[in-house]
């Protein structure tokens, strides 16, 4: 028998049992449905994150009060830090050797932003108070306008640059350089306008403002906020020592003792993709453990699908060994019908994994992915259950004695 004949018994067979082939199938798709959905929302996550976070810019790392990722445990124990002041922060910029910018922000979520003309955002505006230095480690891009000038910060000026969120929905006609804005009721003058770029999972996107640090303690109550440290090295070559420089600083103008750990957290984008593909590793062992299981499952339910059909065809069995089919022909057709109903379910399952997955995708304005390895691997597992659970199924197919198989009934 030639393979494309096989083929053709195969799906003839399937079709033949339409219900029965479905309900066979729903374990393997649900399987690797599980896998398949799972991993593409990893990896739309992930190149969210990955891109989000180069809004830190080359060799640049934060020091702030909490970590970014941590247990819940981690996080309270962190909440009794101390804050990172304004005082602090100035000693650590102003003794940097190996930076080239040393920024110092602070933020604060759930503002209103509104035009004098009455166009308005909505209450979840992020407005940022930094110094000069701030934006450029955030490696934020002006568009239009000038940026913030240490003119600015040193004379507390309400003056503010604009996300292209922000402008689109309170300036949609344009004009918004020197045009006045209140911002939770206080008026700034804009000054500029930032590039877009992407952010990072949780991040402002383009939905913020960036006003003088000073002018956001004022108005802000950023004497009660903890600062953040932003540092860009002078270059790669410079990065670790500046790491190790400024936790020195901090540590001695926060007066830790020598043994203790640090009261302050520090990161950068390799620490934040590497922290979540730690998270995610395990996420990805759970998942594909229980998808494992389910495969497993549907295995046996292949294998009890093709001994009844092994049961139900003895006859048509018997008539093919009669006209001169072989045991390895059997043995073929039974095995074949087997992976393909497994290939069926699997292809399915990749399908609506990658559609479900690419949600995470839509729900953050990201580019859908296609896991293209574990797509594979998904084909790969269903062709290794279809060999395992119908090898057994199509052996005692071979071995059907052909006159007994012609009388039964």
């Amino acid at each position: 028998m030639e393979f494309g004949e096989i083929l053709r018994l195969s799906f003839a067979a399937i079709r033949g049992n339409k219900l029965r082939s479905l309900l066979t199938l729903l374990g393997i798709v649900i399987g690797v449905f599980s896998i398949i959905g799972v991993m593409t929302a990893v990896q739309v996550l992930q190149n969210g994150i990955e891109s989000g976070l180069s809004n830190l810019g080359a060799h640049t790392f934060q020091i702030q009060k909490f970590p970014v990722m941590a247990s819940q445990a981690e996080w309270l124990k962190a909440r009794n830090r101390k804050n990172i002041d304004l005082r602090q922060a100035e000693y650590v910029a102003s003794r940097m050797t190996h930076a080239l910018y040393v920024g110092i922000e602070s933020f604060d979520n759930g503002e209103t932003v509104q035009a004098l003309s009455g166009e308005k955002t909505n209450p979840n505006v992020t407005v940022f108070g930094e110094n000069p230095e701030g934006i450029s480690t955030n490696n934020w891009t002006i568009a239009e306008g000038r940026t913030i000038t240490a003119a600015d910060d040193r004379s507390g000026n309400r003056v503010v640059v604009l996300g292209k969120d922000v402008v689109s929905k309170v300036f949609p006609r344009g004009g918004a350089i020197g045009q006045e804005v209140k911002v939770d009721g206080v008026r700034f003058t804009v000054i500029g306008i930032f590039e877009p770029k992407g952010a990072a999972l949780g991040g402002p996107n383009n939905n913020f403002v960036a006003i003088p640090l000073s002018t956001f303690m004022a108005y802000f109550g950023g004497n009660r906020r903890s600062l953040n440290i932003m540092i860009k090295a002078k270059g790669p070559e410079y990065y670790d020592d500046a790491v190790e420089e400024a936790r020195f600083l901090l540590r001695t103008v926060r007066k830790v003792d020598p043994g203790k750990e640090d009261d302050f957290s520090i990161f950068s984008n390799d620490s934040m993709i590497a922290t979540f593909n730690d998270f995610t590793k395990y996420v990805k062992l759970g998942v594909g453990f229980i998808s494992f299981i389910s495969l497993l499952a549907a295995g046996v339910g292949i294998m009890n699908i093709m001994l009844v059909s092994v049961t139900e065809r003895i006859k048509e069995i018997g008539v093919r060994k009669a006209v001169g089919a072989r045991k390895a022909n059997i043995l073929s057709q039974f095995l074949v019908e087997a992976i393909v109903l497994c290939q069926i379910g699997g292809v399915i399952g990749i399908f609506v994994g990658i559609l479900a997955g690419n949600l995470a995708a839509m729900a953050l304005e990201l580019p859908p992915v296609f896991p293209y390895d574990w797509a594979a691997l998904a084909v790969l597992i269903c062709s290794i259950i279809g060999v395992i659970f119908g090898v057994y199924p199509a052996w005692k197919a071979a071995n059907l004695d052909p006159i007994e198989s012609l009388r039964y009934e």
